[in-house]
């Protein structure tokens, strides 16, 4: 007892640890940009961008210009006011330092200086600062140019004017390098910065957004740079994304009502595929788990479709029960509502808790459709004729999805048949590797560790989901194999089409296709089967991609395997002078020219493989990809393989 009482007794205040200043961020950084990976290396930049954004929504920029630098530090130019640089009066000095080193310091909690903000808690830009090795920002103002640097948040110098702006400028400029002891990767991707600044320049209809990468060199010798522009807003990012897709009506329903407390836009496309692609926005922010203003589209749309098709007549001719589901299916909609006090559920701002905001979507969305139903009856009878079809499709998938998983059980005879199952059955140490054919499939069944590493070969390619009727997909072999090895099954209370994960039998899920255009073919057709329907396992990190070698280079006894092109230039040199003829390079273009030793060695052992997670940066720009890549239209397909030539490999 008395030795209790003195472990206690040295619990005192001076155990209790005061993170002052912007020690909590590099103490604690995954608390504010969600995670040291890839997702928060380029949360940085978000960061930054938003600013811009906001002086832009506040009707003061007109241009941001965005750098990948070649040491892979980011440089953000806006033309907006500038942060102020004058003294700030409690805190005895200049406001920009205050701002670029204080949390909770910024112009976003006064509403005079902005009505809506992408950012909440008013931490963005001086968390930057605090998980950069460097940071240096200049301000354009007051004719002219003040500049302060810091070290991981501190500040080296104070705030000084270094010239004179003689070109009417003005604006801020931040440049930053991330820290490299704190994020696993400090390399850029140009495809990921790309896409969100496409995405602000739907949302934010004129600004002109620039984006350039030091990095880099085209074809023609000059640097990597894209300019993002949008006239029409929400109606050019809803047919960006139906680019692939065969429209159903000629042009977007458009819905904008900025009269109230909630600004409202919504753009509507109906397109032949089968799938409900809604993708919501507050304050630019993407709300992927939805929230009141999605609710309130989906009520509109609803009670106005089915007044409509009722009053037509065509639902008692159909003879069909009609759900909300059917009144969404072949609808892309992209949602944006600008919210003065956002009120977010969770810290991750996925989902949207405002009450008023349901109200304000379903009224206007809802006055709108109402009134383009009655001035387009040959678009509006489309519409539900699509919904009729809907609704018998999903009855048919209903059945066919019953059929799945009354096959579906937990072992014995439940399971596929060339399934080659793991010993394990805790969920978490388990993999399945889906592999293409069943030559390599034998390989993998020899070469694998039993215990934890299961085997399914697929036979041929898989139907593309993209053009194809939900029911048709569960009556392919290959997916239902590949279904009922998982374990998952489908429907839950409020959703027959939620994928329910209580019995998933693996949380690895690893795709293994052979290195050519086939395979690759196989692998994509795979990728949007899980993106379609099992979106779920991809967003919970269960979905990999096997990287086996592409070489052998062997001189005598002495062999390396290489995945990339460099690394194979690298083992010639290496094994042989660069010049040596005896060094041999075997090609591997198929799984099938391993065996089972060498495809466990490079591809399956834990120890010595390399996986790739998938993951969804954007779930908007993935659908546009899907829906190009494996859709009916021929032409968007052509312009993305024709610009993107120059990245592929072709075996010849």
């Amino acid at each position: 007892m008395q030795e209790v009482e003195e472990k206690v007794s040295t619990y005192s205040a001076d155990n209790i640890q005061v993170l002052e200043g912007l020690e909590a961020v590099r103490m604690r950084p995954a608390m504010y940009i969600g995670d040291i990976g890839i997702k928060g290396l380029h949360h940085l930049v978000w960061e930054v961008v938003d600013n811009s954004i906001d002086e832009a929504l506040a009707g003061y920029c007109t241009e941001i210009k965005v750098f990948i630098n070649e040491d892979n530090s980011i440089t953000v130019l806006d033309n907006g006011r500038g942060i102020p640089v004058d003294i700030h009066p409690k805190e005895g000095r200049s406001a920009l330092e205050v701002v670029m080193t204080v949390l909770h310091a910024g112009g976003k909690f006064d509403k005079d200086s902005y009505k809506v903000s992408g950012g909440l808690h008013g931490v963005g830009v001086s968390c930057v600062n605090a998980l950069s090795n460097h940071l240096k920002v200049r301000v354009f103002r007051n004719g002219k140019i003040y500049q302060q640097e810091y070290a991981k948040g501190t500040p080296l110098y104070p705030v000084r004017p270094v010239g004179e702006i003689l070109d009417g400028q003005r604006g801020t400029e931040v440049t930053f390098l991330p820290d490299d002891s704190i994020f696993t990767s400090t390399v850029y991707k140009y495809e990921t910065i790309a896409t969100r600044l496409r995405e602000l320049a739907f949302l934010n209809a004129g600004i002109r957004i620039f984006l350039t990468d030091f990095r880099e060199k085209d074809e023609n010798g000059e640097f990597l740079k894209e300019e993002f522009y949008s006239e029409g807003g929400l109606k050019e990012f809803v047919e960006f994304l139906d680019s692939g897709r065969t429209k159903l009506i000629p042009e977007p329903i458009y819905v904008e009502n900025d009269k109230g407390n909630v600004p409202v836009q919504v753009a509507i496309l109906y397109n032949n595929s089968y799938n409900e692609n809604v993708f919501s926005y507050v304050n630019n922010i993407n709300t992927h788990e939805g929230g009141t203003h999605v609710a309130g589209f989906r009520r509109a749309l609803t009670r106005t479709l089915k007044s409509y098709a009722e009053k037509s007549g065509m639902l008692e001719k159909a003879k069909v029960e009609i759900t909300g589901d059917d009144f969404r299916e072949g609808l892309t909609a992209i949602i944006s509502v600008k919210v003065a006090e956002p009120q977010f559920e969770g810290q991750t701002k996925t989902k949207l808790g405002n009450s008023e905001v349901m109200g304000a979507v379903d009224t206007c969305v809802g006055d709108i459709l109402n009134s383009y139903l009655e001035e387009n009856p040959k678009e509006a009878k489309l519409i539900i004729q699509k919904v009729i079809l809907a609704a018998q499709a999903r009855e048919a998938a209903r059945k066919a999805r019953e059929a799945v998983q009354r096959k579906t059980a937990l072992g014995g005879s439940g399971l596929p048949g060339k399934l080659a199952d793991c010993s394990e059955k805790d969920a978490a140490l388990c993999e399945l590797y889906l592999v293409e054919g069943d030559s390599a499939g034998g390989s993998a069944k020899q070469g694998r560790n039993r215990a934890f590493q299961a085997i399914l070969p697929l036979r041929g390619k898989i139907l593309n989901v993209e053009k194809a009727q939900e029911h048709k997909i569960y009556d392919n072999e290959e997916i239902k194999n590949i279904i009922t090895a998982l374990g998952v099954s489908f429907g839950k209370e409020d959703d027959e089409k939620a994928l329910n994960l209580d019995k998933l039998r693996y949380h690895k899920i690893i795709i293994m296709t052979d290195a050519d255009v086939d395979g690759s073919h196989i692998r994509t057709l795979i990728l949007t089967f899980f993106f379609r329907y099992m979106k779920d396992l991809i967003e919970q990190g269960y979905l990999y991609i096997a990287q086996p070698p592409l070489y052998l280079v062997k001189k005598g006894k002495q062999q390396e395997y290489c995945w990339t092109e460099m690394q194979r230039e690298q083992a010639v040199m290496k094994l042989g002078g660069g010049k040596d003829d005896s060094v041999i390079v075997q090609r591997y273009k198929g799984l099938g020219e391993m065996n089972p030793e060498q495809l466990w060695e490079t591809t399956m052992n834990p120890e010595t493989r390399s996986l790739k997670r998938v993951d969804i940066e954007s779930a908007a720009e993935a659908d546009h990809l899907f829906a190009m890549l494996m859709g009916d239209e021929v032409a968007p397909r052509r312009a993305f393989i024709e610009k993107n030539a120059r990245y592929a490999r072709v075996d010849v």
